[in-house]
């Protein structure tokens, strides 16, 4: 049951992660699992230490590790933009 709930936070994470960067029209649904996910792996790597708390994929779901994973899933869609764009938008 954990593995269901991680997977639809993580979609609705990367959904909203997308509204932010503006990216949303080009990702399906799939894709926004997969950056809601992907993203809670690297705030996890990145913002963890700095925040003092774990991500969604640690199944802690308290405010403050959802708002790294979302974080996490924005920088990842920053990176994705800058290396296939050329800028962040």
């Amino acid at each position: 049951m954990n593995f269901i709930i991680w997977i639809v936070i993580g979609g609705i994470l990367g959904w909203l992660a997308s509204l932010v960067m503006k990216t949303d029209a080009q990702q399906g649904v799939l894709l926004n699992v997969v950056v809601g996910i992907v993203g809670a792996l690297l705030g996890g790597w990145l913002l963890s230490p700095l925040f003092g708390a774990g991500t969604i994929n640690t199944d802690d779901f308290s405010v403050l590790s959802l708002g790294v994973s979302f974080l996490g899933a924005v920088i990842l869609l920053a990176i994705v933009n800058l290396v296939f764009r050329g800028r962040v938008r």
